[in-house]
């Protein structure tokens, strides 16, 4: 799993989050969305839509590694999406988040006067505090960005920062800052991370947040027998992790036995993305 992938996660699960990053403080009623232009090939991975047509659309993404091109290809998705869905907003600003200034394209002469105005913000993670020094939906940020020695230390010190702190969605951080660690520490199974962190898979299934997905999917299935409960089951779990769960995964899923689907559920606890479920399901097939 790429790591933008990570953090299009968190804005997912805690869109405050991307606001916190631009130092406003609230920022209700947006949505964030992945866009896919038809009419083209483009696809705007990170957009926060306003609540109304009055309000600001904003761009973001995410560049890990340089791209020499990335800015022909964002400005040019950019002013696509702003032709055709114009009645959506009244202004708009482009946020792209590398870990450091030399992942920047090299290249930038067209555009100075686009990355000299207000239009576009660069954010640096490197130029950020450390995570213990920073509020809790950035540190996440800052983490993904830290060596492997780095990690641990300040992982655990986030985790025990959101149950003491009893903040809001505190869980859904503890989830977050748990799949981030399984991205980075590839050789680790969950429950190895977990204890890493302080913390037990048992500990994380008394969490109103996974409790609260396995009630909804039981809810959701009820009139539909066990086996399509439990993959009811599977599949918020999937999306509260993933995002979206393309239609033919989730068909896949519905076909499954209800022997396969308690294995499958036992298994994506270690997953860190939808195509380690593909893997897992071609190789129970």
């Amino acid at each position: 799993m790429r790591r933008d992938s990570l953090f299009y996660q968190l804005f997912a699960q805690l869109p405050q989050t991307f606001f916190d990053l631009l130092g406003i403080d609230s920022a209700e009623g947006y949505r964030f969305d992945a866009i896919e232009l038809k009419e083209t090939t483009f696809r705007i991975d990170g957009v926060f839509v306003p609540p109304d047509p009055s309000g600001r659309v904003y761009f973001c993404e995410v560049q890990f590694q340089r791209d020499n091109t990335f800015y022909e290809r964002f400005f040019a998705e950019i002013f696509l999406y702003l032709r055709l869905k114009r009645d959506m907003f009244s202004d708009w600003q482009a946020v792209v988040i590398y870990p450091d200034p030399q992942t920047e394209q090299k290249e930038i002469t067209p555009y100075v006067p686009l990355l000299q105005s207000d239009r576009l913000r660069r954010v640096y993670l490197n130029e950020l505090p450390s995570p213990e020094q920073l509020p809790l939906s950035l540190a996440l940020m800052k983490l993904m960005t830290l060596s492997r020695a780095e990690m641990p230390p300040a992982a655990k010190f986030l985790v025990q920062s959101a149950q003491n702190q009893g903040v809001e969605k505190g869980e859904v951080i503890i989830e977050l800052i748990t799949r981030i660690m399984l991205y980075r520490f590839t050789e680790l199974k969950r429950e190895e991370v977990l204890h890493m962190l302080g913390l037990t898979t048992e500990e994380l299934k008394r969490t109103r947040f996974y409790q609260e997905v396995y009630a909804e999917g039981r809810q959701e299935g009820l009139q539909q027998g066990l086996q399509q409960g439990e993959a009811a089951v599977v599949l918020r779990l999937l999306r509260r992790r993933f995002g979206s769960v393309p239609n033919d995964l989730e068909e896949r899923i519905r076909q499954l036995s209800a022997d396969q689907i308690e294995a499958l559920a036992e298994a994506l606890l270690d997953f860190t993305d939808l195509g380690e479920v593909v893997s897992w399901l071609e190789r129970s097939a």
